[in-house]
């Protein structure tokens, strides 16, 4: 690298790890930055130079645009740990008051999907939740969550539960292992106004099965704000595929050899809020 190019980096990372200190140290959610006319009269940069160190914080995550009045100190992003916990835990371990409001809980018939996903007979009869789950009174997510009638006849009886994972476990269907599948998106209109969703409309989609036993117990779809969450996967190193265990009368399923770099690999993950 040239040296010219080199003190343009330099300027710039220094204007940022600027702002970087302002907001750890000086400022709180929702105050305003510096204007990046006054930054680049303090640094003697150029605007685009400074604009560059705070586009950076924008999509870090660490500032927010918003049209027409200025840049503001983000909300702290939450990680979206990959376990089976329920969204209750999650946000209790962040010292967050977590609710829910609950937009239906009724008994229906599973649709070809959601039969697919739990095993079932096509139309069989499912527990189906849908609700907006909320953090210190902020949207977080929006959820939908299936669960087999016949494996939890009573689980609405007296009213939709405040987590179905609990529910489960007093059932005897404590979840013990699970897929997520992840995917980013944009929202709908209607997820867009119950997350109170701004000119971003970037979410995050988890689709998850959840195993108890030697069955499929839950199936739920969640969408969850992308300037509220992003996603912490720990790593390790490459064993045989995990499959969930089948009913003793199913032959064994064995997982890829992972020395065999041209076999076809699934990945499953345990984890997030529910």
């Amino acid at each position: 690298m040239e040296q010219s190019e080199q003190g343009s980096a330099h300027k710039y990372l220094t204007v940022r790890d600027h702002l970087a200190t302002l907001v750890a140290q000086d400022l709180k959610v929702g105050d305003a930055i510096p204007s990046e006319r006054r930054l680049s009269q303090q640094f003697g940069l150029s605007r685009m130079t400074v604009r560059q160190a705070v586009d950076a914080l924008v999509t870090e995550g660490v500032l927010v645009r918003e049209q027409g009045r200025g840049t503001f100190v983000a909300p702290q992003r939450m990680d979206f740990e990959m376990r089976l916990t329920t969204f209750g835990e999650e946000m209790r371990r962040r010292g967050m008051e977590p609710a829910a409001t609950v937009l239906a809980a009724q008994v229906v018939a599973a649709t070809p999907d959601v039969a697919t996903a739990l095993e079932l007979e096509p139309r069989a009869k499912v527990h189906f939740l849908y609700r907006v789950r909320s953090a210190d009174g902020t949207p977080i997510c929006i959820e939908q969550a299936w669960v087999p009638v016949a494996l939890a006849p009573t689980l609405f009886d007296d009213g939709p539960p405040e987590s179905v994972y609990a529910a489960l476990r007093d059932r005897g269907l404590a979840p013990e292992w699970g897929e997520d599948t992840l995917s980013a998106g944009e929202a709908t209109d209607t997820e867009a106004s119950l997350l109170g969703l701004g000119d971003s409309r970037a979410v995050l989609r988890a689709e998850r099965r959840t195993y108890s036993v030697d069955a499929a117990t839950m199936f739920s779809r969640a969408c969850y704000r992308a300037d509220r969450y992003s996603v912490w996967v720990p790593l390790s190193a490459p064993r045989p595929t995990l499959v969930p265990r089948r009913r003793t009368t199913e032959p064994a399923v064995a997982g890829p050899d992972p020395s065999d770099a041209d076999a076809p690999v699934s990945v499953g993950a345990t984890g997030g809020p529910r």
